[in-house]
């Protein structure tokens, strides 16, 4: 005999004429609710982030000024070359600026005027294609260990112009015996390596300035023998480019 109970558990009730209607439990259309708002949120946060990229881009305009045009070209290098080339991935065009360009132009308020620059692990040119760009007054030096990544940079630079005042070569910070005023890096590694690899390139008279991400506090703990050992002076500085991008962190590592 069938039992009631049954279809009271699985939310149906039991007509007299013995058919079986749906009276409780999940809507069919649940599903599609939950759907249609997850869609509504994703497709708030894309325009959250348009609207954040325009205005980092408005706000680099104000702040390259002459050389915005290039700045500009380089971007259209990045979004392009950068993306097909596997240097950007495919979501980073979408806040190539808000999130790369503006992270970047942060230090170039903490930069000396006529000093030479070298950008260690350089990549695709952040920061060290940014710097060459917004200051013509700098000689830069990109370093990058990676044939793919180097050619990238060899064939950005050309195309900017940038030859007279931007250098590109091939290696490790580790083998390189030259002296820089300033060395630049930006998620190249953490501050311990990092400093071993860099400390003979920038001491006794020049400095380490490094983009770090949320992690820095822990990373300067981590270091806090090797700055002591070597009698180092390490301070983070929070900057931002422009008001309308986020903070960006910077280390600024010195002989004590």
């Amino acid at each position: 005999m069938d039992d009631p109970m049954d279809d009271a558990r699985h939310g149906a009730a039991r007509r007299d004429d013995g058919r079986v209607e749906r009276t409780g439990g999940p809507s069919d259309d649940a599903p599609h609710g939950v759907h249609a708002s997850r869609e509504r949120r994703v497709a708030q946060a894309r325009d959250d982030d348009a609207g954040r990229e325009q205005q980092a881009a408005q706000g680099a305009r104000a702040l390259f000024g002459d050389q915005f045009e290039s700045m500009s070209g380089y971007v259209d290098i990045l979004v392009g070359q950068g993306v097909e080339w596997g240097l950007l991935g495919p979501r980073e065009p979408e806040r190539i600026w808000s999130r790369h360009i503006m992270n970047c132009a942060a230090l170039l308020e903490v930069i000396g005027e006529g000093v030479d620059v070298l950008d260690v692990g350089s990549g695709a040119g952040l920061p060290g294609l940014v710097i060459a760009i917004a200051r013509p007054d700098l000689n830069v030096t990109l370093l990058e260990p990676l044939l793919r990544r180097f050619n990238f940079l060899e064939e950005a630079v050309d195309e900017l112009g940038l030859d007279g005042q931007v250098l590109v070569e091939r290696g490790r910070a580790e083998d390189l015996k030259q002296h820089f005023d300033v060395v630049t890096c930006r998620a190249v590694a953490r501050l311990p390596k990092l400093l071993g690899w860099t400390m003979p390139l920038f001491l006794p008279d020049g400095e380490l300035l490094a983009l770090k991400g949320e992690s820095i506090d822990e990373e300067l703990a981590d270091s806090a023998d090797i700055i002591a050992r070597n009698g180092l002076s390490a301070q983070v500085m929070q900057v931002r480019a422009t008001p309308e991008v986020d903070v960006a962190h910077i280390l600024r590592v010195q002989a004590g």
